[in-house]
């Protein structure tokens, strides 16, 4: 959006910034049962939320680790999470990144989860907390509450003794989770290595691979290479000071 590679026009030039990371995104690839490899892609039709999200890149890139070229497969905008996952559960696709607990429902339902996406890219920054520099500068307390509040969340997701109720909380609010799915859920947005990050600190060498895929395939071929262009972090090193 920055940089105006967003997939709607949003008017004049927006001041976004990240000034916190959640995650790697959790990106798995997921495919129709019969589809054992990555390479069994070829000619087939995949599915995006919009072909210029920064996840999109991310299975573009996938694809041509292996060997993949765009000219070899169809991608199509389906929408978001819900709607790939529902998309590809009909058969309307053959293949789409899913994060979870969209991927664990959809090895469930019998379809193959043919890679996930850090095992062949590498570190990767998902989702993020956002605001305008305008907003911010205004807004200090807020930010930096809020920066406390999540890391406080994220400190007790990872309480072992607070796994049933997390579970618990999953389910209320994704009814169509069966029980033993969403402790898998768990397992893996709470595992120690590749789960939430701890104390909610943006991953720089996964911002660098998204400005990495942004330049390789954004429509505008811009070469992005500065991360603090649109990281922040004075607001959460005030709060992990406090």
């Amino acid at each position: 959006m920055f940089e105006g590679h967003g997939e709607a026009p949003i008017g004049a030039q927006p001041d976004f910034f990240a000034f916190m990371g959640s995650d790697n995104g959790f990106l798995s690839l997921v495919a129709r049962s019969e589809i054992k490899h990555i390479e069994d892609l070829k000619g087939k039709t995949l599915s995006v939320d919009a072909p210029t999200t920064g996840y999109a890149f991310v299975l573009l890139d996938m694809l041509r680790r292996r060997g993949l070229a765009k000219s070899d497969y169809e991608i199509v905008k389906v929408g978001g999470m819900v709607q790939r996952w529902e998309a590809l559960c009909d058969g309307k696709q053959d293949a789409t990144l899913l994060s979870a607990p969209y991927d664990i429902l959809a090895v469930a339902q019998g379809l193959n989860r043919l890679a996930r996406a850090t095992s062949m890219i590498g570190r990767y920054q998902g989702n993020v907390a956002a605001a305008t520099r305008s907003w911010a500068m205004a807004h200090e307390k807020q930010a930096v509450g809020f920066i406390r509040a999540y890391v406080a969340a994220i400190d007790w997701l990872y309480e072992a003794a607070n796994r049933d109720e997390a579970v618990h909380v999953l389910t209320k609010h994704l009814p169509q989770i069966p029980h033993a799915l969403a402790r898998q859920s768990y397992d893996l947005l709470l595992d120690r290595d590749e789960g939430f990050f701890r104390h909610g600190k943006v991953d720089l060498g996964g911002l660098t691979t998204v400005l990495e895929l942004r330049s390789r395939y954004g429509e505008a071929k811009t070469a992005l290479t500065d991360p603090a262009k649109y990281y922040d972090p004075a607001y959460y090193d005030v709060a992990m000071r406090g």
